[in-house]
């Protein structure tokens, strides 16, 4: 990593919603095949806490909206990322360094599979957390909900553990989204598909 990057680490929510049926295959490993023949989703991102060198990432929102080969893994990603408006200069670039893989962490590793990414915009945004639901909203492009499935008890949300996944934490929830994207080529729309939510910890030093 670039001697000009400083140290960084954040904390907080992300969730998923895409096109697959439960369980999106490309959750688990980008070498299974997606239920569709192109795979249309995003990643939002709620930072809880975290700093970019002397940069305060707290309470920050982005998302970033894809479309991949049915086989992830084959590469040739489309990405957009969506930053909120109300953060400022710094927090931009500081944000779009993290999520683009250029400060290193875990996205450097996605950015791999990226061929075509769009530039960064600053839109406003809605983030609500109502525990077993998760909305983000940016008004006329975007808007979405992921709700946690019931487990067998009927009361604890269904979860994953101990699977590997670069970007989520430890413990996945898995949940069932819905999403309306209608910005320029990104036009889908999702019912009950693929979704799930985890608290991620990112971190990279020089």
């Amino acid at each position: 990593m670039s001697n000009s990057i400083p140290p960084w680490q954040v904390t907080g929510l992300i969730f998923e919603n895409c096109n697959c049926q439960l369980l999106c295959p490309g959750h688990i490993s980008f070498k299974q095949h997606c239920t569709n023949a192109r795979c249309h989703g995003y990643w939002a991102i709620h930072v809880d806490s975290g700093h970019f060198g002397d940069v305060d990432l707290c309470d920050v929102n982005a998302v970033i909206v894809f479309e991949t080969p049915q086989r992830m893994y084959d590469g040739g990603w489309i990405q957009a990322c969506y930053i909120d408006d109300q953060t400022n200069d710094s927090q931009r670039v500081a944000l779009d360094h993290i999520l683009s893989g250029h400060a290193g962490g875990p996205w450097r590793i996605l950015q791999r599979f990226v061929e075509t990414r769009l530039k960064p915009r600053a839109v406003p945004m809605r983030f609500e957390d109502a525990e077993r639901e998760k909305r983000l909203i940016i008004p006329g492009l975007f808007r979405t909900t992921v709700t946690a499935i019931r487990g067998t008890d009927g009361q604890a949300n269904a979860q994953i553990t101990s699977l590997y996944n670069v970007i989520h934490g430890p413990t996945h929830v898995l949940a069932r989204g819905h999403t309306r994207c209608t910005d320029g080529i990104f036009q889908f729309e999702h019912d009950k598909t693929h979704g799930l939510y985890s608290q991620f910890s990112w971190t990279a030093s020089p």
